[in-house]
């Protein structure tokens, strides 16, 4: 194991969470990490291991979120892990990139929140995803580029996210974290 799985199973080996329900689902990752070789590929079907980024402003007061065109909810930025990604954090800042159409990003090399959630995605079958979640942050004055994969982008504060959203707990662990 290389890449991603071998780097998934060492930050969430050593990530220990104040937040008991956090540290269930830490656990359940490594489970998965465990049974699936493939867990860290979207091609494996019960689900896989992705990574996103909450993306903060210099100031660490705005999050910048993406509108999703399949959820057609605000999200934070992120996906799934590539072949050339060769951590968790370094998908998680590609994405983050790819996504805002900024440079100069800087990620926090631990992760920050995880989650579990139904979605039907490039497979076209209904799976989960394992998303570990990291703070990655944009240099002063950098400004995002909408890309192809969202209806829009934009900052909001960290304080009042968008209404049809469920980042309360992620925004809430970014801000401590």
């Amino acid at each position: 194991m290389s890449g991603p799985h071998a780097d998934a199973n060492r930050v969430l080996g050593d990530w220990r969470p104040a937040d008991p329900q956090q540290e269930a689902l830490r656990q359940a990752f490594l489970t998965l990490l465990d049974a699936r070789e493939d867990a860290c590929l979207r091609a494996c079907e019960p689900g896989h291991v992705t990574a996103s980024a909450v993306l903060l402003d210099s100031a660490g007061d705005n999050v910048l979120l993406t509108l999703h065109p399949r959820v057609g909810r605000w999200l934070q930025l992120g996906g799934h892990c590539e072949p050339e990604d060769e951590t968790l954090a370094g998908a998680a800042l590609r994405e983050a990139t790819e996504e805002s159409g900024m440079t100069g990003l800087v990620v926090d090399p631990e992760p920050v929140h995880l989650d579990v959630h139904p979605i039907t995605c490039s497979l076209g079958k209904p799976t989960r995803h394992f998303d570990v979640r990291y703070v990655v942050r944009a240099p002063a004055g950098a400004e995002p580029t909408r890309s192809d994969e969202s209806l829009d982008l934009r900052w909001w504060p960290l304080t009042t996210p968008p209404e049809n959203t469920d980042l309360g707990p992620l925004l809430t662990a970014a801000m401590s974290g």
